[in-house]
């Protein structure tokens, strides 16, 4: 990472903050990647993966006509990601269309229990142990279709939304060679032996799931904004109609809620600008199964995990997923420095670091009466509080809508993870 950011600081040195007007773009552009680096929670990534953008004749850009995103990918914790992605605005008049298909197989993902800082996190637990021992990793592969719509309401900036999705989702054990079956009995196994999480849900399930709300959106561009507001607010909900369960068994039926505001100022023109982002979601009614309380609803997804609350999408610095609950409130804020504008084999770059502060809390718990039966060392009961992480990540930005991130960050709070939080991928994170 040193070495990244001292080639950063070379090129500022080489290339003005503002640079000639940029070229304009038409037909098909790539970003083809080799998906080479490292996340702290799942290892040493490794595949390939393209942006394939159409420009048309160029009179949107740097709008595109329509982008798709293909990746393959795997972890060397033993996660495997196979993802695409459609988005366009134009292919029919008036309707922006996305589509994402995509499959996560999570041998080894991170389980921390619920409710933030009442469940209680161990560090020298937090690996895979000498005796085979992996107590915070479970099970979780995630296969899912969306497919979202969105218009226009009259000339003004208010949209409205509606989409659809089909998750299926497979849980039990962690699959690892260290792990040892005679020594493996991690805190899933401890919430399932305890009721905390439901014998009906324990192997996972399938849920057609749809949604609809409105959209705000002044900004001047989507991708790498520089002034605007964008507000997103939409409900979303499954009536449990795939797993064959008894109609009058009413978990698993579940309404939730999600808001996402964010705002844009520029500082300074061309190269500072401040952006800040504060959501919240929760339950509304139901009761929602505990594998998809992780799930970081988006209307449109600028990366293809949004898990939370945690790592690289919500609090950065903190562990995957180290708050679970039935509702979330998160904010980001950071100031992005674009020190370096040039081109380069026919293309516009822009060189960024964003220094950034997160924080967030669950404000619904899930299952209390369930988790005060557990021993204090596994369950604490403590209130929950404020969860922070600071730190800052350096952007590679083509033609302003392909974005490479190296992002570094910390906790504030020992008890939401140690060390650094690396992560290498696409995008900022709003």
């Amino acid at each position: 990472m040193k070495k990244i950011f001292i080639a950063a600081a070379l090129l500022a040195l080489s290339f003005p903050a503002r640079a000639q007007k940029e070229i304009v773009k038409t037909g098909l552009n790539f970003g083809p990647l080799p998906a080479v680096g490292y996340s702290s929670d799942l290892g040493w990534h490794y595949g390939a993966l393209t942006d394939i953008f159409w420009y048309g004749d160029g009179s949107k850009y740097p709008e595109y006509i329509w982008k798709a995103n293909v990746e393959a990918s795997w972890y060397s914790k033993g996660n495997s990601v196979y993802h695409a992605f459609f988005d366009s605005k134009y292919l029919i008049p008036g309707i922006r269309v996305s589509a994402d298909l995509t499959y996560l197989g999570n041998k080894t993902t991170n389980f921390y229990g619920f409710n933030g800082a009442a469940s209680v996190f161990n560090p020298d637990l937090n690996k895979i142990t000498e005796d085979g021992l992996g107590f915070y990793l479970m099970r979780r592969d995630n296969f899912r279709i969306e497919l979202t719509a969105q218009g226009t309401l009259g000339e003004s900036n208010w949209g409205w939304v509606a989409g659809t999705a089909y998750n299926s989702y497979r849980l039990g054990h962690a699959e690892n060679k260290g792990l040892k079956p005679e020594n493996d009995r991690s805190l899933y196994d401890i919430y399932v032996d305890n009721g905390v999480i439901p014998e009906i849900e324990k192997n996972g399930g399938r849920h057609l799931e749809f949604k609809a709300g409105v959209v705000y959106d002044t900004r001047d561009h989507e991708n790498n904004p520089s002034h605007g507001s964008n507000l997103e607010a939409f409900v979303y909900g499954s009536p449990d109609i795939l797993n064959g369960r008894s109609g009058a068994d009413p978990r698993n039926h579940y309404l939730k809620f999600a808001v996402h505001y964010k705002q844009f100022f520029t500082l300074v023109q061309d190269r500072l600008v401040f952006g800040g982002h504060l959501a919240c979601q929760g339950l509304i009614a139901g009761s929602a199964p505990f594998y998809t309380l992780q799930t970081i609803q988006p209307i449109n997804r600028k990366n293809i995990i949004t898990d939370g609350l945690g790592s690289t999408n919500t609090i950065r610095g903190t562990v995957a997923n180290r708050l679970q609950g039935n509702g979330y409130a998160w904010g980001n804020f950071e100031l992005r420095w674009s020190f370096a504008r040039f081109r380069l084999f026919n293309q516009n770059f822009i060189l960024a670091t964003n220094p950034f502060f997160d924080l967030g809390m669950v404000i619904q718990p899930y299952n209390l009466e369930a988790l005060k039966k557990l021993d204090k060392t596994i369950y604490s009961g403590n209130a929950e509080k404020l969860h922070m992480g600071a730190g800052a990540g350096l952007h590679i930005i083509m033609n302003q809508n392909f974005n490479i991130n190296f992002e570094l960050g910390k906790c504030l709070d020992s008890n939401d993870g140690t060390g650094l939080g690396i992560n290498v991928g696409l995008n900022y994170i709003f």
